[in-house]
Formats: C-alpha cells, structure tokens, sequence
C-alpha cells in the first residue's frame, strides 16, 4: 500500500509540534513542506514520521520531529542568520534550518552520512548549505561569527570554539550532561556575559571531538 507521506507530515505538526507550543509560523511551515521520509533508511519509511529518533546507521539518529522543532525555535531564525550546525546526521535538521535561515553550515564527523546527506539536500535543491567533513568541535571559524549555532549531539561542556565563533547577540542550543542523560541548553552571547538557561532533560547520542568526548 502507497503512504501518503503529505498526510503523515500534517498529522505530525498537529499532533506532536503545535499541541507542545510550537508555535512559530514559519517554522511549522518548514516542518508541512520537508519530506522526513527523504532523510531516514528505506526500512523505515513507515516510521518517518513517527514522534521518537530513528537510527541512520555509523551509531547516529535522526532526532525525534518535536526535539528538532524545539531546538530550532530557540535560534530565533529569520533569512539574514547564518548558522553553524554541528553534527549535521541525515540532513533532516540542515534542511528545516535552510527553509528559515538565509545560509547553513554543517560539520559531520562521519563521511558516510555527510555525503549522503549532501546529496540528499542536492536532490530537494537547497542552494543555501555547506556541508564539510571535520570535527565539529572545533567550529568553522572561516566563515565566522554566526547568528546562531546548534549542536545535535551532546556534550560534557559548551566547547570554548563555538562560544568565540558565536556572533555577540547571537544564540547556541546544546544539549549539555553525561553520556545518557543531558540537559538542552541555550547559550545567549551579551555583550558583557554568557548566558545559559535550561531547556528541557534529553538524550543525544555523545559528541566526539577534540573539546567533546572521545572515542
């Protein structure tokens, strides 16, 4: 039988994004027009739209539809903000942020999944992504300072890296804690302090890198 995945993406913004105060427009806009089932194993098209992660294989998931939706909300995206997005996975994230923000760039660690998604995101032709290959511990200082930064795995700490390639006034989403339970975080860069407020408790799968966790 045929899934009509329009049907599924309209059923999940109603009954998984808005009844959780989701709440931006444009963003449950972004949520009705991206096709999830793109970003996810074939094996799992049934579930593409399901209200939990699914895994996309090398040990990484595809964040549940709310979690994504939640973070994005925090940046705060309009067409002027450039964002860092660390750990870019299937792409699905990258490209709700490429609906709202003018430009993203996006590290992953793990070849495999970055050049699957920078086909997938060619495919759906997102004109305004980079994509590289690296340590997203270490950030994209070239192109520096960002409106906004988020970072889909978790950390021990806020890697110093990011904090310095943060635009003053701009806002970092990271989940923050140990390796199976973590807080989501909003780093908020005033002129005179470092902000951090708790968002919610999650579970992320560990950020590796230099200024993250090792392997």
């Amino acid at each position: 039988m045929k899934i009509d995945f329009s049907v599924l993406r309209k059923k999940m913004v109603e009954e998984q994004l808005i009844p959780r105060e989701i709440e931006d427009p444009r963003l449950l806009e972004a949520f009705q027009k991206v096709p999830r089932h793109k970003f996810v194993p074939q094996t799992d098209l049934a579930n593409a739209y399901g209200d939990f992660p699914l895994s996309i294989g090398s040990g990484q998931t595809i964040s549940q539809p709310y979690m994504v939706a939640l973070m994005t909300q925090q940046l705060e995206l309009s067409r002027k903000k450039i964002i860092l997005e660390i750990g870019t996975g299937s792409g699905y994230q990258t490209a709700i942020l490429a609906e709202l923000a003018g430009m993203v760039y996006s590290i992953e660690r793990i070849s495999g999944l970055a050049e699957k998604a920078k086909q997938c995101l060619k495919e759906l032709d997102y004109r305004n992504v980079a994509i590289k290959i690296g340590d997203g511990t270490l950030g994209w200082p070239e192109f520096s300072p960002y409106d906004g930064i988020i970072v889909t795995a978790a950390a021990p700490s806020v890697p110093q890296n990011l904090i310095e390639q943060l635009k003053v006034g701009g806002k970092l989403v990271i989940p923050i804690g140990e390796a199976f339970t973590q807080v989501l975080t909003l780093i908020t860069k005033n002129p005179n302090e470092i902000k951090a407020s708790e968002i919610c408790g999650c579970v992320f799968v560990p950020l590796i890198g230099e200024y993250g966790w090792k392997k």
